[in-house]
């Protein structure tokens, strides 16, 4: 069993140089101390905030930098691009008439980074 994620859990990107916090908007009305997340909280710069910088070459900030560069690697300011939910998610708890969100979840973001749960925000609630 995972631990379920809420509002304030550590994220971390593969791309990304520092973490970041999950930011979960009280919708769903199922509350810890804070707001408990669904798998369709991924909504770059409302629930998932910036990594710092971005190291993919699969970003165009990042690309345009480095041909500035002329060719030297040049990491740009992130800027998350999350698509899709994320995944797995719990399949039989739901939050909000969704799947909630557990920490082994992922989710992607369109530049190729994986993003994933280094802390759920909290440790009383587990989820299959």
């Amino acid at each position: 069993m995972g631990q379920a994620v809420c509002g304030g859990a550590v994220l971390q990107c593969s791309f990304g140089v520092a973490p970041s916090t999950l930011m979960v908007l009280p919708q769903n009305r199922v509350m810890t101390s804070l707001p408990i997340a669904n798998i369709m909280d991924n909504k770059p710069m409302v629930n998932i905030l910036p990594f710092g910088m971005c190291n993919s070459m699969a970003n165009p900030t990042v690309a345009a930098a480095t041909a500035a560069k002329l060719g030297v690697f040049t990491p740009a300011p992130c800027i998350p691009v999350t698509a899709a939910p994320w995944a797995p998610g719990s399949p039989t708890v739901l939050v909000g008439n969704m799947p909630a969100l557990n920490q082994t979840s992922k989710c992607m973001c369109n530049w190729g980074g994986v993003i994933q749960i280094t802390s759920p925000g909290q440790m009383t609630i587990q989820v299959p």
